[in-house]
């Protein structure tokens, strides 16, 4: 195919009248089912697009092709399609008319949190499939927006949560399962790392703080350890004088009460030194995870039962991100609904903000029942080789370290 490099709508394009007569109607422009390759656009080319998601690519050819890339760097757009050999690269205002064409079947949406609502609900109104960055929006409305636009249109949501197919937390899973910890009583995480400035992580209007970046992990990891959802939770922030925090908080401590008086407590922080572990402790014994949740580091597990028992466990570094797109493209190719959903995220993001109401107002705020059946399992583990980091275009971690 031939590549198409399109900063702005071709005369061609702007005379498609069909695509443009089905976004205005609400109306999904119907599409023939992908038979054996689901066809990607990715959207968005910071950081973790370039580091991560883009080299996912090449460990998820079994069923997975990247064919188009929008990002608004023209720099960006030419090097990166260059790079992977992307049939089409083009500018966010051309999301709707490259969409409208039906030849893309799925987005991966690795664009700022507040902005995962409009391309999701667009991509949904073309339909296409999406598989979106955690958190999966910045409010529960929001999120439940972006669910209701996909079963409207009839496409899957999926919340890019890689940690559903990663075999050292996936162990922890079903060592929690097992019995072997007793019953299990508290959780707590840190979660922390020293931002670099200016970053969108520090922007409130792009939906950056700590909690939405950081603390989702921990607040999914309590979740899918205890089988549960929290009925309150307690929360609380701290910002000292640093001046990188002139718009979101510095940290978040939060304290959420599970069914069985159970608690998982975590504190997430954009000033502090690199920490990503949690423990499980329960009855009999404890599970620890060191770097926990980073896609760059190996991870280390130690289970302890009683005095004498103790396993210790290493999980060589891996690629997170080529599962994520082997499974979501097995649920399109099958008709399969994900696990994690949208479902999964808007539940982290309601207790996301949950946590925030309380520190605002300085008392417990109680959670409504919710049903949440659907939970990850040792059965989801997808393993791929890693990817060594590429030369990254205009673009750097967040991280000072």
């Amino acid at each position: 195919m031939q590549k198409r490099a399109i900063s702005g709508l071709s005369s061609r394009r702007a005379t498609l009248s069909a695509p443009g007569l089905h976004r205005r109607i609400g109306v999904a422009r119907t599409r023939h089912k992908p038979s054996r390759c689901v066809r990607y656009a990715v959207v968005g080319a910071g950081y973790i697009a370039q580091v991560a998601v883009l080299p996912a690519f090449r460990h998820a050819r079994r069923n997975s092709r990247l064919v188009a890339l929008f990002s608004d760097d023209p720099t960006k757009r030419r090097e990166l399609g260059r790079k992977y050999k992307i049939p089409t690269v083009a500018a966010y205002t051309d999301f709707d008319a490259i969409l409208g064409d039906g030849q893309i079947d799925a987005v991966y949406l690795a664009l700022p949190n507040s902005m995962h609502k409009e391309f999701a609900i667009r991509a949904a109104k073309a339909g296409v499939h999406v598989l979106c960055e955690k958190p999966l929006a910045v409010t529960e409305r929001e999120c439940r927006q972006m669910i209701d636009a996909c079963q409207r249109y009839h496409v899957k949501l999926m919340t890019a949560y890689r940690l559903h197919f990663d075999k050292a937390n996936l162990a922890v899973v079903e060592t929690a399962k097992s019995g072997k910890l007793g019953s299990l009583r508290y959780f707590n995480s840190s979660f922390s790392m020293q931002v670099n400035s200016p970053n969108i992580r520090l922007e409130h209007k792009m939906g950056g703080g700590p909690l939405y970046d950081l603390g989702v992990y921990c607040v999914n990891a309590a979740r899918y350890l205890f089988g549960d959802e929290p009925s309150e939770v307690v929360g609380v922030t701290a910002t000292g004088s640093d001046k990188r925090f002139r718009e979101v908080e510095e940290m978040v401590g939060a304290t959420l009460r599970f069914s069985g008086e159970r608690l998982a407590t975590f504190i997430c922080s954009f000033g502090a030194a690199d920490v990503a572990s949690y423990i499980l402790a329960g009855t009999k014994g404890t599970v620890t995870l060191e770097n926990a949740f980073e896609y760059a580091q190996p991870i280390e597990m130690e289970i302890a039962i009683g005095d004498n028992k103790r396993q210790s466990r290493k999980f060589a570094m891996h690629d997170q991100f080529a599962p994520e797109l082997l499974y979501f493209s097995d649920c399109i190719l099958r008709n399969r609904e994900p696990e994690p959903s949208g479902a999964e995220g808007l539940m982290d993001v309601r207790v996301i903000e949950a946590i925030y109401r309380s520190a605002r107002a300085g008392k417990p705020i109680k959670l409504g029942k919710v049903s949440k059946t659907k939970r990850p399992s040792g059965r989801q583990q997808i393993e791929r080789p890693p990817v060594s980091e590429p030369r990254l275009v205009h673009a750097e971690s967040a991280s000072r370290s």
